[in-house]
């Protein structure tokens, strides 16, 4: 989606003659123009979550918000859609949000209703919290269709059963008869992409839909979209903190900040040229294939007076008089499932005859799309699912044959950190006893002041305050959660530490945050670590080899530099291929 040039021989600009006989320029389909939205909090202050931004959307055209958590992203497309609670927040009278020429602030309820759907379509971050559970998926589409169509059901399904077609979905008319649950990630973005679409909206509302989605599936349902804005002429608003992502796909770009609009260029002059220093910082947070920086950089990095310059690289590898401290031979696991009360018994092959050794302080990263079985892997070793066949030796010892009561001490020395830090903490405990609770167990400090100590200091550690010990998980950001989650697996004095796409949904920032608390813990502490992940770009900058898992198998394993430079598996390439690089053309910005 290349920015319009002008045809040789078209007249100009500076021609004065021509500007007369012109037509005006098309207003913008969205004008969004001193937007000001607050909330209030549990004490009754009115807190700015947008401080009066202003932008515009062409028709047919694609302009991204990007930024960090709390910058105010969802917030602008939930006051575009209204769909912004009632109670408790309020959007200043100066505002205004003009679609087609009609204010949607003093729209009627009753135009809202017509207007969403059908003319103006939004994609929310997570599709399985926005589909409807009880209702299959044609089920949804055709309510959506003869809601705002006024056609028949049977139009309607033939309808759904080509929307599901068009977005690529394999054997429609099955999918149809499918629940959500019944569908992968990757298939439920789909289905919510085909719901949006259905009645050829004008405006598509695109709130994080790549977000935690392998790197192949990422690019799938990008070029998806980008294939249905040029079929259908839609105008879209694609939300991201990504900016090299939004670099593949978007013709505008609006940096936010804050509830503040730092910067509004062409995508180009973005990768190109940015101009303001947090842009620059946003660029710079991600890791890179082609630079492995001893200590990622953070927004706050280029926010301060003496700038940033880049640290020296850090070399990765395998030395070769490593320790091997997990030592997995064989290794495979098995699901059995029966389709009704009398039928036939499947066998499901998760992990098949995989192998590999960990050393002592390094890092094996495991890579591979959704189903490959890297999670089952992870669980497997922790002997939280059971194994059909394969050894795994920790400390000489084969943890899959060692009865319950043997495995409690080897337990407390392999820890593992969840990819959701919003599930994996108890919402009813506060930090102090979700940290102190794994002590207790194994029996770590003699008493309970004695524990509580502890927990402040791992706290301390991992960038936390001991004030943090009396509140609840609720009461911190997604970053602050997943530094919980090390912390508590910190209290056991791990040698192993899992990471199971631990980094996965957080913003670039707070994602280079904890990568550079992991590494220091691993310099300072010796600590190996099981890194699980679909995003090649971080699991390039942490790990000193990687292991590529397809369909439950090992294609592919090696030292990360040369599996990464020379890469000898298809799959492994098509993984690789599918890493967002931005604008083509970009260069590295310059922020020293």
């Amino acid at each position: 989606m290349k920015l319009p040039t002008a045809e040789p021989g078209a007249p100009t600009a500076s021609d004065p003659d021509q500007q007369r006989l012109s037509p005006p320029p098309s207003p913008p389909l969205l004008s969004v123009r001193n937007l000001r939205v607050s909330f209030r909090d549990e004490h009754g202050h009115c807190v700015p979550a947008l401080k009066g931004i202003s932008f515009d959307i062409p028709a047919g055209r694609t302009v991204a918000l990007v930024g960090e958590s709390g910058s105010g992203k969802s917030v602008t497309a939930m006051a575009i859609t209204r769909l912004l609670p009632a109670h408790g927040c309020q959007i200043d009278a100066g505002s205004q949000i003009v679609f087609a020429g009609r204010d949607l602030l003093t729209a009627s309820r009753r135009e809202l209703r017509q207007l969403r759907g059908a003319d103006i379509a939004m994609v929310f971050q997570d599709p399985m919290t926005s589909l409807n559970p009880v209702y299959t998926v044609g089920e949804q589409i055709i309510e959506t269709l003869m809601l705002h169509t006024k056609v028949g059901r049977k139009a309607a399904h033939q309808r759904a059963v080509a929307l599901l077609m068009e977005v690529g979905l394999p054997t429609p008319d099955h999918k149809m008869r499918s629940y959500p649950h019944q569908l992968s990630g990757g298939q439920q973005q789909r289905v919510m992409i085909a719901m949006a679409i259905a009645c050829e909206p004008k405006l598509l509302i695109a709130d994080e839909p790549t977000t935690a989605l392998d790197v192949t599936i990422q690019q799938q349902i990008l070029q998806l979209l980008a294939g249905l804005q040029q079929k259908h002429g839609m105008a879209v608003l694609f939300i991201s903190h990504d900016l090299e992502l939004v670099g593949q796909f978007a013709d505008e770009v609006v940096v936010m900040h804050h509830g503040s609009i730092r910067e509004h260029a062409p995508v180009q002059q973005i990768f190109e040229a940015p101009q303001d220093v947090y842009t620059k910082a946003l660029l710079c947070c991600r890791p890179h294939l082609a630079r492995r920086p001893a200590r990622l950089p953070v927004i706050k990095d280029f926010l301060g007076d003496a700038g940033y310059s880049e640290p020296p690289q850090r070399q990765r590898g395998y030395l070769p008089d490593d320790e091997v401290i997990l030592d997995v031979q064989g290794l495979s696991v098995e699901y059995h499932s029966r389709h009704g009360w009398f039928g036939k018994r499947h066998c499901c092959n998760a992990v098949q005859d995989v192998s590999f050794q960990l050393m002592r302080g390094r890092t094996l990263g495991i890579v591979g799309e959704s189903g490959s079985g890297k999670t089952t892997l992870g669980l497997t070793l922790m002997r939280l699912q059971a194994a059909s066949a394969g050894r795994v030796l920790f400390a000489g010892h084969d943890l899959l044959a060692m009865s319950p009561r043997q495995l409690c001490d080897y337990k407390r020395r392999i820890q593992i950190v969840f990819q959701n830090p919003y599930a994996s903490l108890n919402p009813r405990m506060s930090v102090a006893q979700i940290l102190t609770e794994p002590m207790l167990l194994h029996g770590i400090g003699r008493d309970h002041a004695e524990r509580l100590q502890l927990a402040g200091n791992w706290l301390e550690r991992v960038g936390l305050s001991h004030q943090a010990l009396g509140k609840y998980p609720h009461e911190f950001s997604g970053g602050q959660r997943q530094r919980l989650a090390i912390a508590r697996c910190l209290t056991m004095h791990p040698d192993i530490l899992i990471c199971d796409e631990s980094v996965s949904a957080l913003d670039v920032s707070v994602q280079a945050q904890v990568l550079n608390l992991l590494q220091d813990l691993q310099d300072e502490l010796g600590l190996s670590y099981l890194f699980i992940s679909h995003d090649l770009a971080v699991v390039k900058h942490l790990s000193d080899q990687v292991l590529v898992m397809q369909h439950g198998r090992c294609v592919e394993q090696g030292d990360a530099d040369t599996l990464y430079a020379k890469p000898q598996h298809a799959y492994t390439r098509q993984l690789l291929a599918a890493i967002p690089q931005g604008w083509p053309h970009g260069v590295k910005p310059q922020v020293a």
